[in-house]
């Protein structure tokens, strides 16, 4: 049971969506033993920069660096080997920056695992055409899921709404993540396309991300046991029937 409870507890990633580090500190002490990763985006590192990842890592957590890089090649190859120096182990890129872009990602990537993003969880089928795309939702998702695993990243980012036909598209070896996790009765926030974390797991996510349910929650600690919880149940022999 011990090593089903810590196989669960790997695939958690909490999400840090705090404005700095002292926000973040409190929250770190409390969950570093109850989660895998501590992803760390744009508000707390435009804030804090390196040093919020050096401060997670000094408590023993690894770094999941969501910055969503999407800019010209060289700019972003030379990004990526930015952070590989940092110690994060993944790091997510745009999959509509375009080939060449993700192919430098992945080039660059020495001991981090890129992810590609695929589209944003906040955004359903009206938000496509406005921005120009005007494939359905699956099809922009399916064409940029097959192009990063062309190119040679690591991992997708996607919904949970996706990752069941993705993980079939792209195979055993992609690692995918998911946002937009949401607890039985949780509030769903800006979230459009999300699932539970069995539902998820069930489905073929290697990694859930979770933020809001865990840190705004009375006992962050039993809210990230909570969910590990559901992940440990799915990933148990009754839990695939």
């Amino acid at each position: 049971m011990k090593d089903a409870t810590s196989r669960a507890r790997q695939k958690l990633i909490f999400a840090l969506d705090v404005p700095d580090i002292p926000s973040a500190i409190p929250l770190l002490k409390t969950l570093a033993d109850e989660i895998g990763l501590v992803k760390i985006g744009l508000e707390l590192f435009t804030r804090e920069g390196p040093a919020v990842v050096a401060e997670a890592r000094r408590l023993g957590l690894e770094c999941f660096l969501d910055l969503k890089l999407h800019d010209i090649p060289a700019t972003v190859e030379r990004a990526v080997r930015n952070a590989a120096t940092l110690g994060v182990r993944m790091l997510t890129v745009h999959t509509g920056g375009g080939e060449a872009m993700l192919r430098h990602a992945a080039e660059a990537a020495q001991d981090v695992e890129v992810l590609g993003v695929t589209l944003l969880t906040s955004l359903g089928p009206e938000d496509l055409t406005p921005v120009g795309l005007v494939s359905d939702m699956n099809d922009v998702v399916r064409r940029r899921a097959l192009l990063a695993r062309s190119c040679g990243l690591g991992g997708l980012v996607t919904s949970a709404q996706e990752v069941g036909w993705i993980r079939k598209l792209v195979g055993p070896d992609m690692t995918l993540v998911v946002p937009g996790i949401r607890p039985s009765g949780a509030d769903t926030g800006d979230q459009k396309r999300i699932a539970t974390p069995f539902d998820a797991i069930r489905s073929g996510a290697d990694y859930l991300v979770v933020g809001r349910p865990i840190r705004d929650a009375d006992d962050p600690r039993e809210a990230a046991r909570a969910v590990v919880s559901e992940i440990e149940r799915a990933l148990s022999p009754a839990g695939r029937l």
